[in-house]
């Protein structure tokens, strides 16, 4: 009898452990079990990013001259730095950053820092190509208001140019003042006194023509008089 209540027993036992074998347990949102020891989560399962001292230079596609003032950022965190007058910078990231370049006058660069690094220091040179920026056209006008612009073009007082002042320059009057009061210049007087000191040596030796028994001078004169040269203006 006692053996029959043993294996009774045995029996019950076996029953419920095998009916909760078959009860789901309950999960996290993640998959992990409750009560679960043993389970690890993904975010523990990443390698841990290291810092490295990342340097490098900024150049240029063409010509490979230093871009100075390169705004230098770590991708969705606020982080960076700008290059000096010849370029360089130096600053500390992650491993797997994304570092951005940006600098006026030059398209947009990005460069992912390796996550396999053996060290931890990393240098780059980073090379830019240029870009043209086309701007819209702008007018700019003096005045706020058409209105305004009408009122001032008619009211507007044209000023003298340089057309109008010779103009006046250039006058009958003012040619004649200029010539009865205007002295002679050093030039004026250097060509006298050459044509004077030729004739002279021409001559030399021998009387000068004398152009009053000239008729060709006769003819000249008598001409000049009949279209009334000689009259008084």
């Amino acid at each position: 009898m006692r053996h029959v209540f043993l294996i009774f027993i045995v029996l019950i036992l076996n029953s419920f452990s095998v009916k909760s074998q078959f009860i789901e347990k309950p999960k996290n949102a993640d998959g992990s079990i409750y009560g679960s020891s043993i389970y690890v989560s993904p975010q523990a399962q990443k390698k841990e990013k290291r810092p490295i001292q990342f340097s490098g230079v900024v150049v240029t596609a063409d010509s490979l001259k230093p871009i100075p003032f390169t705004n230098i950022a770590v991708r969705s965190k606020l982080r960076g730095t700008i290059s000096d007058f010849y370029g360089f910078f130096s600053f500390v990231a992650l491993e797997g950053d994304t570092i951005d370049f940006s600098s006026l006058g030059y398209k947009p660069a990005s460069f992912v820092i390796p996550d396999t690094l053996t060290t931890s220091k990393y240098s780059l040179i980073q090379v830019m190509k240029s870009d043209t920026i086309y701007l819209s056209e702008t007018v700019i006008y003096p005045w706020p208001t058409p209105e305004q612009f009408k009122h001032a073009f008619v009211k507007m007082v044209i000023p003298e140019d340089d057309y109008d002042r010779a103009l006046k320059n250039l006058s009958y009057l003012k040619m004649r003042e200029l010539l009865a009061n205007m002295p002679m210049d050093g030039s004026m007087n250097y060509n006298n006194f050459i044509q004077k000191q030729t004739s002279r040596l021409y001559y030399a030796g021998q009387l000068p023509p004398n152009n009053l028994l000239n008729p060709f001078a006769w003819a000249q004169f008598i001409k000049a008089w009949k279209e009334g040269k000689f009259k008084q203006k």
